[in-house]
């Protein structure tokens, strides 16, 4: 895997993204204790999961697009939270 800076977003840009990325971080650990038993909790489980990750992954879109990013098949943008620089990692 190597990885090539191709950008930089705003810390307030940043912000965004690592909440989204605990929180998603933090649902996929809840998941893994959830059982669908919990019926309640397990659909409400999926729901924020779904709605995460479409927030997410919309984050990357919107930033991809302002920024206009290198891409490459096989490959994904990562973040370094510390400097806000943003990485095409490929294999």
């Amino acid at each position: 895997m190597t990885k090539k800076p191709v950008g930089q977003v705003t810390p307030e840009e940043r912000n965004e993204i690592q909440a989204l990325f605990e929180r998603r971080n933090g649902l996929n650990e809840l998941a893994k204790i959830v059982t669908a038993d919990n019926t309640e909790l397990y659909e409400k489980l999926v729901k924020d999961m779904g709605e995460t990750g479409t927030k997410f992954q919309g984050w990357w879109d919107r930033m991809a697009a302002k920024y206009q990013w290198e891409s490459a098949d096989g490959g994904n943008w990562e973040i370094n939270f510390d400097s806000c620089e943003i990485f095409l990692a490929t294999p």
